[in-house]
């Protein structure tokens, strides 16, 4: 097959005056490229770069491929990782991963809450918060701009204890990413991520990974911007996870109710935390997960279970070719 590859390198970019640090944390690395593009080539397909927004527009239009395998996460408000399904959708050229609307949904977290909540999926309660003010939760609290991925503008002042401290973390929030902010109840268990593959009745686990802190304990651990940066230090990544079955096959189940309920497709990562009752508990999707060969947590969780790297682009891409029949 001839295909598109779909990505915004975090080189293409360069932050606006007065934007934060780590406003471009969501983007690709050349060498993730590189290895997406290896990767399809051992297949067989003829892989070329498309890259993201103008230039994605004018490869797709001048000659459209067989399929797109979309990286690219747009850049501009809270529905840009929409833009390359979209654009594939309007032009009719098939595309891996989710659809327009799950990007756009499970990149605002409140409506991602909502709608997993609303299927019956466990969520720590949240408020949102478009101006400085309290928040009717039980403390403690984390607080985080509501529309970013990556762990974008979320730091070690994110964990408010007290209520009197709340209002100043989320003015700094709101001046800073200028989007509203996500207020939700902490939950001071075990971090997992879920690896899954396909769509629909058909969407099965691919693995389940703890990130166990290694500096602090769970109480105090939020897997920040922060933290993913200084990983090698900071967590160590268990596969299978250290908790006992009974709540690892729980937190499958809650990955699987999300990712159906929010209709992903492919593959997404869904991220949980064990809640104060003991419940893995949902805290965002992210269907367009990084795929670094090496760094990236879907790449991490595949190996143990005997993924390697180019198998798991390739299952990524035959999830996409079983669902669209091509």
């Amino acid at each position: 097959m001839d295909i598109g590859i779909a990505y915004d390198l975090v080189t293409d970019f360069a932050p606006a005056p007065g934007e934060p640090a780590d406003r471009l944390a969501e983007y690709d690395s050349e060498e993730t490229v590189a290895a997406i593009e290896a990767a399809l080539g051992s297949a067989g397909h003829r892989p070329r770069r498309l890259g993201g927004g103008r230039h994605f527009l004018e490869g797709l239009l001048e000659r459209p491929p067989d399929l797109v395998f979309n990286l690219a996460e747009g850049r501009g408000g809270r529905s840009r990782e929409a833009q390359v399904p979209a654009a594939c959708e309007m032009l009719g050229v098939p595309y891996t991963h989710s659809d327009a609307l799950t990007m756009a949904v499970t990149l605002d977290k409140a409506a991602a809450k909502r709608l997993v909540r609303s299927a019956g999926v466990p969520t720590p309660d949240f408020d949102v918060l478009e101006a400085p003010g309290l928040s009717g939760l039980g403390f403690p609290v984390v607080v985080k701009p509501v529309h970013e991925g990556s762990s974008i503008g979320i730091s070690a002042h994110s964990l408010v204890r007290r209520p009197q401290d709340l209002e100043g973390v989320v003015g700094d929030l709101l001046a800073q990413y200028r989007q509203p902010v996500l207020v939700e109840e902490f939950c001071p268990g075990e971090e997992l991520t879920v690896g899954i593959l396909g769509t629909g009745a058909g969407a099965h686990l691919l693995a389940v990974m703890e990130v166990a802190p290694q500096r602090r304990g769970l109480g105090e651990f939020l897997y920040s911007g922060e933290v993913k940066h200084d990983w090698e230090v900071e967590v160590t990544y268990h596969v299978p996870p250290r908790v006992v079955p009974e709540l690892a096959a729980r937190a499958a189940e809650v990955a699987l109710g999300a990712y159906r309920a929010l209709g992903c497709r492919d593959v997404a990562r869904i991220d949980l935390r064990v809640d104060r009752d003991g419940e893995p508990s949902f805290l965002e999707a992210n269907p367009l997960p990084g795929l670094h060969p090496v760094v990236s947590d879907l790449a991490m969780m595949a190996r143990p279970v005997g993924v390697g790297y180019q198998e798991l682009i390739l299952r990524i891409l035959a999830c996409a070719r079983e669902r669209l029949r091509v």
